[in-house]
């Protein structure tokens, strides 16, 4: 079977479409039959080396996928063969059949595409954990979203408007900001790209302000980090809370003396570990999610499909900020 490898530590172009043997599934496993594979930020951080968990060379990237169940290990009753399903494994997921276990393995329903189904469950199950468990964000506040046209960031506007809240979508094209409209913001702002001065950083909060009435963020939800950072602490509202959610821009430092001025909260979102904590709880947002997207209050916006051959060229459009929602990798 063909795999997209890293072989060696390197931006997206070192990428190898390799030969590899097939997969068996031992005991408690069940082997899927890859038929679309999400593209995410960490993939351009893993093949890097830069991300908190490291695979053994060689590996394929790619955490999220939906196929069909090919084959069971002994002792798998979840699911039978033939079965659509989505699955979340981390990394392995750029190759044309992959093991995972049943338990990080959800149903997919008939009506979904197999490409929607790859771009859903990462992007919005960080937005919903961040805006529901972490922000607790309550119908009526106001939810500014950074990266609003990014995987997540997409994923948080139309969770923030399912939510009850009013949306205020930034990112750093009209472009962007259009789509995130499009999708349920309710008021948007283009912020300025590449390293920002402190006049910059001081207009970038005045925006949140302005578009937030004067009063600031209730929850300000930050996939970009790096200089943004800090101003948009600066533009949170008494006892906003503020979403840690990654960092396209770099890992920040911001001066705690803003969280004791505004009496709000800095807020860390780590899906992976939540879902591996509480997996109870993980499957009951997973559930809220399909069945919203079923009904049609979620709408994955997928704005680039490239075949396996290219997955190399699906991580470098996220590696240069390129994306809108989803990157998917198919294998047919």
């Amino acid at each position: 079977m063909k795999a997209m490898l890293c072989k060696e530590y390197g931006p997206p172009e070192t990428l190898v479409l390799s030969d590899v043997p097939e997969p068996k599934p031992g005991p408690g496993q069940i082997a899927i039959q890859v038929k679309a594979c999400g593209v995410n930020f960490p993939d351009v951080l893993i093949i890097e080396n830069k991300y908190q968990f490291k695979p053994p060379l060689p590996f394929a990237p790619g955490a999220e996928i939906a196929g069909v169940v090919k084959a069971l290990g002994e002792g798998v009753t979840r699911f039978k063969t033939g079965d659509r399903v989505i699955a979340s494994i981390g990394n392995g997921g750029m190759q044309e059949v992959i093991l995972a276990d049943p338990n990080r393995c959800i149903p997919m329903p008939d009506a979904m595409g197999f490409e929607t189904g790859a771009g859903l469950v990462l992007t919005y199950g960080t937005s919903h954990y961040a805006l529901k468990d972490r922000a607790k964000l309550k119908a009526g506040e106001t939810l500014v979203v950074l990266g609003a046209a990014g995987g997540v960031g997409l994923a948080a506007v139309e969770l923030g408007r399912a939510f009850g809240a009013r949306v205020v979508a930034g990112a750093s094209a009209q472009e962007k900001v259009d789509l995130a409209m499009k999708h349920g913001a309710d008021d948007g702002f283009v912020y300025p790209t590449g390293k920002l001065t402190r006049d910059q950083q001081k207009e970038f909060s005045e925006q949140i302000k302005r578009a937030t009435g004067g009063k600031g963020a209730d929850v300000l939800y930050d996939p970009v980090g790096g200089d943004y950072a800090e101003p948009a602490v600066r533009a949170m509202n008494w006892e906003g809370r503020y979403l840690v959610i990654g960092f396209t821009a770099g890992i920040p430092s911001v001066p705690l003396n803003l969280t004791l001025l505004k009496s709000c909260d800095i807020q860390g979102v780590f899906w992976g570990a939540f879902t591996a904590r509480e997996p109870k709880r993980n499957q009951e947002h997973l559930a809220e999610i399909m069945r919203w997207t079923v009904e049609g209050k979620l709408k994955p916006h997928i704005s680039a499909r490239f075949p396996l051959a290219r997955a190399g060229e699906a991580i470098r459009m996220l590696a240069d900020r390129k994306a809108q929602g989803k990157v998917v990798v198919t294998m047919e």
